[in-house]
């Protein structure tokens, strides 16, 4: 079911996506995250908008489980489990873990709102 909600969280995965992007841009390699203070800011601000994706996808989950139904190749419970995973065991973050995410992974997911919000069109 398309409703405003749906799409509000559609719009919301999409705008932390995009505020990712915008930081993660002036990351060139892993070590950029730890070899300075605002290395280690942006860091910081990408695993948090990182969280907030996996909080809206868990949350938009259970209400309509369409973005998993439409595009299954999307590892959706790995978004989730990352999101759990920073909650509650932030001093075990990987920042290797994260350039990988910002490098591979958001361009994914990026597509997939985008693709999903056009149907609203």
């Amino acid at each position: 079911m398309y409703d405003d909600v749906y799409k509000y969280s559609l719009e919301t995965i999409l705008e932390h996506v995009n505020i990712c992007n915008k930081r993660f841009s002036e990351i060139n390699i892993p070590t950029d995250f730890v070899s300075t203070e605002y290395g280690k800011t942006l860091l910081d601000a990408i695993v948090t908008r990182l969280q907030a994706i996996g909080e809206n996808v868990k949350n938009t989950s259970r209400k309509h489980n369409l973005l998993q139904s439409n595009y299954p190749e999307m590892e959706w419970n790995k978004i989730i489990r990352f999101r759990d995973f920073i909650s509650h065991h932030y001093e075990m973050l990987d920042y290797e873990i994260v350039y990988e995410i910002g490098k591979n992974y958001l361009p994914k997911l990026e597509f997939v709102i985008k693709t999903e919000l056009a149907k609203f069109e």
